[in-house]
């Protein structure tokens, strides 16, 4: 019998996916779990299993295409898939027929609430193809629905749709005159290619936006001595992998270091609901992973309850998961804050914008070798040459004010210049 491949529930508070790439072509065989297409959800994109063993016998939703959870995307059946010679093309599924209106005296159900009743809102986006939720959400924007061109499946309103129209709503058009208008179309062919966002793209683009009119950002940047750090991980590295099969890196001593400053100022471990501080009883660090499609956050659960070796696990686990795309929703939700290096790629310091609802996130730029100024028990000054870093904390002005934010990088700065715990 043949197994339908429908579009996965990625998360209680995902509704849809847009099929970014499927892995396999019609006629192809495939193995049970083995990876078929590719996803890009609200939270993370991933790869999803095929769910039994056969040949892909047809592809319902091709690429780039947004559907709804449970939407069959495609069909696996029965056969050696050898003798397939001319695999049948990509197809959309193709849009319901239209709902038509009410007739007079008569009320119709909402085709996708078929048991609830309906409210003057539902009468009037009855025609617009789209889901209760992005109807509410465009409720919530007191956007009309029905002026959106849906980027979904058969003309689908999505939820990004509403969100890109509520963005582009809030920028105001500036006039052009119209000598200016005529310059700009004779030079029209020299400006590029224009090449549209990828999903995960404009989801960190409007992130990045909201985080910015979310929060007060201020910076303060610490130098940090690491040479005792550099020389224990130069000591241990080789002997570190060999025992526990992972790779002793920088990341654990940061992450070491900000839990013991996080618990002894808790506020930097807090969010803002309201006119409210949430102080979180755990510390969950949101390590930012470079994607070569992105940037992603994925997030070390309980990391205060880990020793050394733990921290290390834990963190090459989530990259290594974030670059196959075998995160799932749960690893990228409930960061209490965040650590982010652009050092790996040469930066001696970032201003990085804050991961909401964190309130604070610590930049790690490169470990480089400097000059420094020495002063030993006696009091006496000499130059040597040390390794250093620059740690830069990012920080919501409207609940962490400069000196706490000062005195926690402080506590950030003592844990890692005179670090005390067990490596190896």
């Amino acid at each position: 019998m043949p197994t339908d491949v429908v579009m996965p529930q990625m998360g209680e508070s995902i509704f849809e996916g847009t099929i970014t790439k499927w892995l396999k072509k019609p006629g192809d065989k495939v193995q049970r779990d083995e990876p078929l297409f590719e996803i890009s959800t609200d939270k993370v994109d991933a790869e999803i299993p095929a769910p039994a063993t056969g040949v892909l016998k047809e592809i319902k939703v091709s690429e780039g295409n947004t559907v709804q959870v449970n939407t069959v995307v495609g069909v696996i059946g029965e056969g050696s898939g050898a003798s397939a010679s001319s695999p049948a093309p990509a197809q959309t599924v193709p849009p319901p027929a239209p709902v038509p209106p009410p007739s007079a005296g008569k009320e119709e159900p909402a085709p996708d609430r078929a048991l609830a009743a309906r409210t003057p809102e539902d009468e009037e986006e009855s025609d617009v193809r789209s889901s209760p939720l992005v109807r509410k959400l465009a409720r919530e924007h007191s956007v009309d629905i029905a002026k959106i061109n849906g980027t979904g499946s058969g003309g689908r309103v999505t939820k990004q749709d509403v969100l890109d129209f509520v963005e582009q709503r809030a920028v105001a058009p500036v006039a052009v005159p119209a000598s200016s208008q005529v310059a700009a179309t004779a030079s029209a062919g020299d400006t590029g290619d224009l090449v549209p966002m990828s999903k995960m793209r404009k989801i960190i683009a409007q992130r990045m936006i909201e985080s910015r009119r979310t929060s007060a950002h201020v910076h303060c940047m610490f130098e940090v001595d690491m040479t005792r750090i550099v020389s224990l991980r130069n000591k241990f590295k080789n002997g570190f992998e060999q025992r526990h099969g992972v790779r002793l890196t920088f990341m654990p001593f940061f992450v070491r270091a900000a839990i013991i400053a996080l618990q002894q100022y808790p506020i930097v471990n807090s969010s803002v609901e309201g006119e409210s501080i949430r102080y979180h009883k755990r510390v969950n660090v949101g390590i930012a992973v470079a994607l070569d499609w992105g940037l992603i956050v994925p997030v070390l659960k309980g990391a205060d309850e880990l020793n050394f070796l733990g921290l290390q696990r834990g963190i090459t686990d989530l990259g290594e998961r974030a670059r196959s795309k075998k995160l799932l929703p749960a690893d990228v939700e409930g960061a209490t804050f965040t650590i982010t290096n652009p050092g790996q790629f040469g930066a001696v310091f970032g201003l990085p914008i804050i991961n909401q609802p964190n309130v604070a996130i610590l930049g790690v730029g490169g470990i480089t070798k400097q000059p420094m100024v020495i002063t030993d028990k006696d009091g006496a000054d000499s130059i040597a040459i040390r390794s250093v870093v620059h740690l830069t904390l990012g920080y919501d002005h409207r609940i962490i004010d400069g000196a706490l934010a000062d005195q926690f990088m402080v506590a950030v700065k003592k844990a890692l210049e005179h670090w005390s715990e067990e490596v190896g």
